[in-house]
């Protein structure tokens, strides 16, 4: 076996890990503090990613101006979806949020592309998709520049999210919001005030992610399915743990390609679409919550 191609394959993989993780972390916002499976998360990445293009194309306004108005206009989305959607649903049962948030997708889709038009938009950002040099001439490993960049700027986006959540005011209303909605509401945390922040938040990780994979695959309607590729992450990681999003991340796209090149040939290839949920699926058996998640204790 060639060494060198291995580790292409295995930073390949991890290096599009943390863009799974990017878009698993806009889940675990909304779950971890409402309850909520946001199905809606996809539709998001790709709305701000056909915003962001369509402003560009359709305006002629540079990425440096487009990018800002779409963070605002990100910021409206998840401001208007709590104020809407969420707020009049507060306290009733899960699967009716989960319900709404489905609806909420298709919506934001049609939305989408009844505002900038359904055709396949090319997105450049002004980082090139070829191979590092330092790595190719230090090792000889063809790993593209584009991904550790995209890894990069995922890594900073993550810590200042933890950093956010772990040494601020508003971390510290979230977690006593994650762990009790009534016993926050008793001590005065605005919990309505604690998820409009977060839909906000959870709008601007989807804009990130959509930019990265819109300028890697396209910005075209298959970014809404990207948000797919999340759920073995999740299941992976846990619903609640940023930790574990970014872990499960890891581990997705790192095996996922490693099971296209050494396994797929054996099978006659094209594993690399379900062969993460074949993984979750296993894992499922043996730890139903994931890597970090909290174990719940069922008495019969």
């Amino acid at each position: 076996m060639n060494i060198n191609f291995f580790f292409e394959v295995l930073i390949g993989g991890l290096l599009s890990g943390v863009m799974y993780a990017l878009v698993a972390i806009g889940f675990v916002l909304i779950y971890k503090a409402s309850g909520v499976f946001n199905f809606a998360q996809g539709a998001m990445v790709f709305f701000a990613a056909l915003t962001c293009v369509g402003i560009i194309d359709k305006f002629g306004a540079p990425l440096w101006v487009a990018i800002p108005i779409t963070i605002v206009v990100m910021i409206v989305l998840g401001l208007a979806i709590e104020r809407v959607v969420l707020r009049p649903l507060v306290n009733q049962p899960e699967i009716t949020l989960f319900m709404a948030t489905i609806g909420l997708a298709f919506f934001i889709e049609g939305l989408a592309q009844l505002i900038w038009g359904a055709q396949v938009h090319k997105l450049e950002l002004p980082i090139e998709d070829v191979p590092s040099e330092y790595l190719m001439n230090k090792f000889n490993i063809l790993v593209s520049q584009f991904d550790i960049m995209a890894a990069a700027v995922c890594g900073v986006l993550v810590t200042t999210l933890a950093l956010l959540f772990s040494r601020t005011k508003v971390g510290r209303a979230l977690r006593a919001v994650a762990d009790d909605h009534q016993a926050a509401l008793a001590v005065g945390i605005p919990l309505q005030r604690i998820w409009a922040v977060l839909w906000a938040v959870a709008g601007l990780v989807a804009l990130v992610a959509g930019l990265l994979w819109g300028a890697r695959n396209g910005v075209q309607f298959a970014l809404t399915f990207v948000a797919l590729k999340a759920l073995p992450v999740l299941i992976l990681g846990g619903f609640t743990s940023m930790p574990g999003a970014i872990v499960g991340g890891l581990i997705i796209g790192a095996s996922e390609k490693l099971a296209e090149v050494y396994i797929g040939p054996l099978v006659g290839g094209g594993i690399e679409g379900w062969f993460p949920y074949v993984l979750a699926l296993l894992f499922l058996l043996v730890r139903p919550e994931g890597l970090f998640g909290e174990k719940i204790i069922r008495r019969i």
